[in-house]
């Protein structure tokens, strides 16, 4: 997930505005707050992947079985249903306006109040990203009152696996803690409704962490900082709830670290705090863990290993320490978790004596992924995980643990068999969406992180886990020969090359035999042409489009191409290729199988990347271009004109889908508005009038990267979310 330079924001005077509401509508602000659910009663579920995003932190409620809740950097929060054996999304009712609040900075449970709970919400404290925001349940997020801040957090920034930053006062549940990025302490005395920054020891820095973490000892508060400057304390603590203090007698050789996590065991009254020297997930090569005894103020370092040695191979084994976690019903027993350990693979550290002695679950552990394939990497077995600083241990049963990785949750019942607890949890920023018109598979995806799946079934996780050969860690295209659709070609990020292509529609695949130079540092969107005679590469703004006529053999560059514009193949005419050009608002078209290209249209609109053309399916230049706040334009003439879609005022992603009975036009489903409301709809009727087929409670954040219908399926339509994975919708 992408981690940004952290800009300074200032606390503003006065309380932040509390919204007794579930949650804002998609579209142009929080007017239209009323917003009129879907009435044509469209079923949503995801297509299942399982997990493939990183897993910033997971809570066990203290005083009631079974109920747990996990948070992720851009993909929401969820609740653990212990009946169902599965994660059920808080979050999805946040629309498009609230994307950055599908990043969730923190979480706090009430241990009195079990049906309490409270999320912070912001993935991004840049000037482009909005203020955070508070939300705050009585019925365990089944509904949710909403505070907006006058501040910027970062859930989706370093520093992300920190904290908790959330934490309910343990002298008083109407109280609540909030640690920022930037801006200090916060403090909401009426449960989260209002808050006001407090007076704090230390001053926040421009580019740091600020505070890192919150956590009740007894009924004192201590918050870790991640601004010390190496010689101050990084460790605070308050008694009264009104004055902070320096906890003395801090370790020799944390003051440079920062505090990650910490954990408290309140039956031998000692806190653990584990440190990085650098927050994390990225970038830490030391670290340590320590506890505190909180009577006595005796400091004892426990680290189960120190970082610095070497490897069998010869390696540097650095890393940092994580996550924490206290067995409550058993003193002196806890887990800790290595992080960014690369060399040796990070672990799970497990102590029953205090932390005098350490035992690695790594070591003796069993991964059993036959559930999510995908997490073998295209290797022979899964590795035991990476950027680990998501530790739990159930309260009511010392062999329930489980940790976060970057891309699951994994889990054990008996401290030596693992398996993703991932069920439900679904985090991938999707990119592209096909769905063949023959074959096994209803649905190929591309996303971020995770490269290109086959989904042969939309209820479980692709037995074949990520197309391999190679594997990419991102895709950045995709595409199908309409004439020939078993026929398949991807492009991404991959170290062992960019390309590839499947005559088996998307089970297996075979590398391009060579590739561009630019391929490896600058992968872009990739088409084959209706008859899988051609392809198309394109490769960012500063660089020619190359082309290939002999399957990726070899390539020659396109010099008429517009550098940048993704390649869009005619469905029907083999010899017929479209580009815009975003930079002017230009379409380009190539009657000759894409050797040149001509400009068509101009002064379309111009300044965006994120514009999206698409050819209508079994047509001839018959094409659709959606400018965002600028409309919907449609050209009957192969972009040599085109004319306002007068329907909608704004589209943002456009695909087609099979058409509805009686119909001789495939079903169009867009991401746009209508009126007031930017959210998913269906058109039967060529964009003449349009349906909302979601609903208030199913927005998932920013969806408008791709969409598309099942051409085999009427109704069914697959929608491409950033950070809740590939949705799909079918009329119930």
């Amino acid at each position: 997930m992408r981690t940004l330079h952290i800009s300074r924001r200032a606390v503003l005077a006065g309380t932040a505005a509390a919204a007794a509401v579930v949650s804002p509508p998609l579209g142009q602000g929080r007017a239209q707050a009323a917003a009129t659910p879907a009435t044509s009663g469209y079923r949503w579920r995801n297509v299942v992947q399982g997990g493939t995003g990183f897993i910033t932190g997971v809570l066990f409620h203290p005083s009631v079985r079974g109920l747990a809740y996990l948070r992720t950097d851009i993909g929401g929060a969820y609740r653990w249903d212990d009946r169902a054996d599965r994660w059920i999304p808080l979050t999805d009712h946040l629309g498009w306006d609230d994307w950055n609040l599908l990043g969730v900075e923190a979480m706090a449970v009430d241990p009195a109040h079990p049906n309490r709970v409270y999320l912070s919400l912001g993935a991004y404290t840049q000037p482009w990203a909005g203020n955070g925001a508070v939300l705050r349940s009585d019925d365990r997020g089944a509904t949710w009152k909403r505070t907006d801040l006058s501040v910027q957090l970062g859930a989706n920034e370093d520093g992300r696996g920190c904290g908790e930053r959330l934490l309910v006062d343990p002298r008083d549940s109407d109280i609540l803690w909030l640690g920022t990025r930037h801006d200090g302490l916060l403090k909401s005395t009426d449960r989260g409704a209002t808050w006001q920054a407090v007076s704090f020891p230390a001053a926040p820095s421009a580019t740091g962490q600020g505070v890192t973490l919150l956590v009740a000892v007894g009924r004192s508060v201590y918050a870790g900082w991640g601004d010390s400057d190496g010689t101050s304390a990084n460790l605070y603590r308050t008694f009264d709830g009104v004055t902070w203090e320096a906890v003395p007698g801090q370790p020799a050789g944390t003051a440079a670290k920062v505090p990650i996590r910490a954990a408290y065991d309140r039956h031998t009254r000692e806190l653990y705090v584990t440190y990085a020297n650098a927050p994390g997930p990225n970038g830490q090569s030391d670290g340590s863990v320590h506890k505190l005894h909180t009577t006595s103020g005796k400091w004892t370092e426990v680290t189960p290993v120190k970082p610095g040695g070497t490897t069998a191979d010869g390696s540097a084994d650095s890393f940092g320490y994580g996550g924490v976690a206290v067995d409550a019903r058993r003193p002196g027993t806890l887990v800790v978790s290595t992080n960014n350990r690369w060399s040796d693979i990070d672990t799970v550290f497990r102590s029953t004596d205090g932390g005098r002695t350490w035992t690695s679950l790594k070591d003796r552990a069993v991964l059993d992924v036959s559930e999510t394939p995908y997490l073998k990497w295209g290797a022979d077995k899964p590795k035991f995980g990476w950027w680990i600083q998501a530790v739990g241990l159930d309260p009511f049963d010392s062999k329930h643990v489980v940790y976060g990785t970057g891309a699951t949750l994994y889990g054990t019942r008996d401290l030596n068999h693992w398996a993703p607890q991932i069920r439900g949890v679904e985090e991938a920023s999707v990119r592209q969406l096909i769905s063949p018109p023959t074959g096994e598979a209803h649905l190929l995806s591309g996303s971020g992180d995770i490269g290109v799946m086959y989904h042969e079934r939309l209820t479980a996780s692709p037995s074949r886990g990520m197309a391999s050969n190679p594997v990419f860690g991102t895709s950045t295209g995709l595409s199908l020969a309409t004439a020939q659709p078993s026929y398949v070609v991807r492009a991404g990020w991959g170290d062992h090359g960019n390309g590839a292509f499947s005559n088996d529609g998307g089970k297996t695949w075979t590398p391009f035999k060579t590739q561009p130079d630019v391929a490896k540092s600058a992968p872009g969107p990739i088409a084959t042409n209706a008859d899988a005679g051609v392809l198309l590469w394109s490769f960012g703004t500063a660089n020619p489009a190359h082309r290939s006529t002999d399957g990726g053999a070899t390539w020659t560059e396109i010099p008429t191409f517009p550098k940048g514009a993704a390649p869009v193949a005619d469905p029907l005419d083999p010899t017929r290729w479209y580009a815009f050009d975003t930079t002017t608002g230009t379409l380009f078209a190539s009657t000759d199988s894409g050797r040149t290209f001509t400009a068509r249209a101009t002064g379309l609109s111009s300044g965006d990347t994120e514009f999206q053309l698409v050819a209508a399916p079994g047509r001839t230049g018959d094409l659709w271009l959606s400018l965002k706040g600028s409309g919907l334009y449609r050209s009957a003439d192969g972009g040599a004109t085109f004319t306002e879609v007068s329907s909608c005022h704004a589209s943002h992603t456009l695909g087609f889908g099979k058409a509805a009975r009686g119909a001789s036009y495939p079903a169009l489903y867009m991401v746009g508005a209508t009126d007031a409301i930017t959210a998913v709809y269906r058109s039967d009727d060529e964009a003449k009038t349009w349906t909302r087929i979601n609903d208030d409670r199913h927005q998932w954040g920013w969806t408008g990267a791709a969409i598309t219908g099942d051409p085999r399926v009427y109704g069914r339509v697959y929608l491409a979310t950033n950070g809740r994975g590939a949705q799909y919708g079918e009329p119930a």
